[in-house]
């Protein structure tokens, strides 16, 4: 996946300075990374939590404009709707996956 070109330090809002334009920036470049990996192979469960988590970050600061923080919010929750879906399709093959072969868990 392209994610080893990515500068580390925009996948955690928390530490990065609270820079409204700096958020807006990594989260539009995640993203970008995101929709393209996933025309390539499965989506990234990491990269899309990363962006939810940005989106939150960017809804809750305050100097933002209402209408930006309110996208940003319901963004938010519709890339966590993405991260839950994905990561439930993927307990369901591994389930499929120990049914067929005959593992089971550890």
């Amino acid at each position: 996946m392209a994610t080893e070109t990515i500068d580390p330090a925009l996948f955690e809002p928390a530490n990065a300075p609270a820079q409204p334009e700096l958020l807006v920036s990594a989260v539009l470049h995640l993203m970008s990374h995101y929709t393209a990996n996933s025309q390539e192979s499965r989506a990234c469960t990491k990269l899309a939590s990363v962006i939810e988590r940005h989106l939150k970050a960017l809804a809750d600061v305050p100097e933002l404009a209402p209408v930006l923080r309110a996208t940003c919010q319901q963004l938010s929750e519709q890339w966590a709707l993405v991260v839950e879906r994905t990561m439930a399709s993927t307990q369901r093959q591994n389930r499929f996956f120990r049914l067929v072969t005959g593992s089971r868990p550890n």
